[in-house]
């Protein structure tokens, strides 16, 4: 029993230590959702010379005009960008750098209250999994004792439980903000095309990691119980049968006690009275008797 509550405890210590670790590594990231973005080609000028539009008028002849044919998407680039809970990064079209601005301010006012919700969600989402990490270490270091494990067992279930529910209803509201900032959104923000990102799907892993750490804390939980409940029964069962075999026993040695006893005092009236007491026939010698009559007779 010990071995198996064991085992079971360091299963739900090792899910609930992925799901924490996912949770705070999506959280601090920004690749929750990634795509691209169409941004106008910018000018020409001599330090950049591809990847812009020329608009400008010839150098050797000013008088000559340079129109561009580039048309439809030509006429755009396509950068990179990447965007998490707190920022949102695209790429820089001068140079190989990134530009980051904070997703709370390209969020429309009307989503605010709920990304702010989502914000605070994954906050305690995080903290209830780190309370509930640490009481199954507890139950992991305590394992000796089943009472105190119980205990620890059912309020790190509850904790566990509480912020899988939690972590599920912020990644969802946090889904809904983005899906109406891509339409709502600033025009120069706006995605071409869009994808989530590993830190969404990390997000996600977290949250698969803490509801099986919290089904096989309550499955420890109720098998301790159960297992508990079987010993002490039985213990009980054996206890119950000793105390039976000892009244029996004792009950018999006073019958037979108490019939000697009186025997002994039947015995001892019948002498000072005077009767003889009766003979059994098994202890009559019948070859004795037919002796002693014939010499009678004689």
């Amino acid at each position: 029993m010990k071995t198996t509550r064991k085992c079971r405890s360091l299963l739900s210590v090792s899910l609930n230590f992925f799901a924490l670790f996912f949770s705070i590594t999506a959280f601090i990231t920004t690749y929750w959702c990634v795509g691209t973005q169409r941004v106008p080609k910018p000018k020409c000028s001599k330090l950049r010379t591809h990847q812009c539009i020329d608009y400008g008028v010839n150098e050797t002849d000013p008088n000559k005009v340079v129109y561009s044919w580039e048309t439809g998407d030509d006429r755009f680039l396509f950068r990179q960008f990447h965007t998490g809970i707190w920022f949102s990064c695209e790429e820089n079209i001068h140079d190989e750098s990134e530009m980051c601005r904070s997703f709370i301010d390209l969020a429309p006012p009307s989503e605010k209250g709920m990304l702010w919700l989502s914000l605070v969600s994954e906050m305690l989402y995080i903290i209830l999994l780190v309370v509930g990490f640490s009481l199954m270490c507890l139950d992991l270091v305590h394992s000796s004792n089943v009472i105190d494990g119980l205990k620890l067992n059912a309020f790190a279930a509850v904790f566990t439980v509480l912020s899988g529910l939690l972590g599920m209803v912020a990644h969802v509201m946090y889904t809904q903000v983005f899906q109406v900032t891509v339409s709502l959104g600033p025009p120069d923000w706006r995605p071409y095309n869009w994808d989530y990102g590993w830190s969404f799907c990390m997000a996600w892993a977290s949250f698969t990691c803490c509801m099986g750490a919290s089904v096989t804390t309550l499955n420890s939980y109720t098998k301790t119980v159960i297992e508990f409940r079987h010993k002490r029964k039985t213990f009980e069962q054996s206890i119950r049968e000793e105390h039976a075999r000892e009244a029996y026993g004792y009950y018999r040695e006073r019958s037979l006690h108490s019939i000697s006893k009186s025997v002994e005092v039947y015995s001892s009236q019948s002498l000072k009275s005077g009767r003889k007491i009766p003979i059994p026939a098994d202890t009559l010698d019948l070859g004795d008797m037919s002796g002693s009559l014939g010499e009678e007779q004689c």
